[in-house]
């Protein structure tokens, strides 16, 4: 759903028959709660987190009903089962105030403040991205992880040798005159850390190769690896945490949505503008600014910019530049919606 149709949907006064059910979901069961348009609950109940469970749930409303779940870890099975016959809101539990600030939290409580709200039109809501591109999504963070796992273990080879206080290998890190000389030392450990590292080593090789192939059948993340700085792990990641572009206005909402732009208070006449507000994706921001830490580095974009703030520290200069990948972005995006008009760069499933 665009962010243009959130809130669109209203309260219909004029129908008395109208219900409004909603779910609160865990790890093994839901609370559900079905309330009609004067706030009386007319069912309450638990249901298990099971496929059959949920599809008997869903045959029990009338395929006009609104249903309201709360993001969380669990809800997109669900989701992907109630929109089969039902416009399924998620709503946003960090901006859905009574939940958030509520000192109360019970599941039944929970459930029928979600009720009340989906009643008024007052559920914020977030976006829900085709499941081909929550695949994609998966898939870059699952990259991702598996290199801070070879990460984390390297670092714990080389806990473990000042630990023992091993002589230096003469060897650049994790080379392969670096892993020959580990693999002389006398320990029973050692040993154990390279099989596991080499084990992780093939996974992300594995994981990239199919991130690769991914990238190159994407039309926006081909677009994307034009620019100097991007490369296929980077434009799929972009591609899929984003996807639909057209569902911002402009480049400046793009940026908010990263968690890119300024907080701000404002009161009397007076404003502040603090640090970034880390709102959304921190891999998405974390991708950013990566890219345009290469593109200073290496000089290859903003030539012309960088040059007037040469005196800035580099650090500092990519926190300035971040918000502008998401202009290019948009703007890519945006071209290639135009130019292509069969490209997939907008949430049809």
């Amino acid at each position: 759903m665009s962010g243009k149709d959130a809130g669109s949907y209203k309260r219909h006064r004029d129908d008395p028959t109208r219900m409004y059910p909603s779910l609160d979901l865990h790890k093994v069961y839901s609370q559900a709660v079905l309330m009609d348009t004067h706030g009386v609950v007319g069912r309450e109940e638990r249901i298990e987190n099971r496929a059959e469970n949920m599809e008997k749930f869903s045959d029990g409303l009338l395929p006009s009903t609104q249903v309201v779940i709360e993001s969380s870890s669990t809800c997109y099975r669900v989701f992907q089962i109630l929109c089969k016959k039902h416009r399924v809101v998620l709503a946003n539990p960090l901006k859905t105030k009574a939940i958030a600030s509520a000192k109360l939290k019970t599941d039944k409580v929970e459930v029928l403040k979600l009720a009340n709200h989906l009643r008024g039109g007052y559920i914020a809501e977030s976006y829900i991205p085709p499941s081909r591109t929550m695949e994609l999504k998966e898939l870059v963070r699952n990259s991702a992880n598996l290199v801070r796992m070879k990460t984390n273990m390297k670092n714990r080879i080389h806990g473990y040798l000042l630990l023992m206080n091993s002589v230096p290998i003469d060897a650049k890190p994790f080379s392969k005159e670096f892993i020959q000389g580990l693999r002389k030392i006398d320990d029973l450990k050692v040993p154990g850390y390279l099989r596991l590292l080499e084990s992780i080593d093939a996974e992300v090789h594995e994981a990239f190769k199919v991130v690769s192939r991914e990238a190159a059948d994407d039309e926006g993340a081909k677009l994307l690896m034009t620019i100097s700085g991007i490369s296929f792990y980077s434009a799929l990641l972009l591609v899929s945490n984003v996807r639909d572009v057209t569902r911002f206005p402009d480049s400046n909402s793009l940026a908010a949505y990263a968690g890119l732009v300024p907080s701000m208070h404002s009161s009397g006449g007076t404003t502040f503008h603090g640090r970034i507000t880390k709102i959304g994706s921190p891999y998405l921001r974390w991708i950013q600014g990566h890219c345009t830490r290469i593109n200073i580095r290496n000089g290859l974009l903003y030539m012309s910019f960088t040059s007037c703030v040469f005196s800035l520290h580099k650090l500092a200069l990519s926190a300035h530049m971040q918000p502008i990948l998401p202009w290019i972005l948009f703007r890519s995006v945006l071209n290639l919606a135009e130019s292509c008009p069969n490209a997939d760069v907008k949430t049809h499933e």
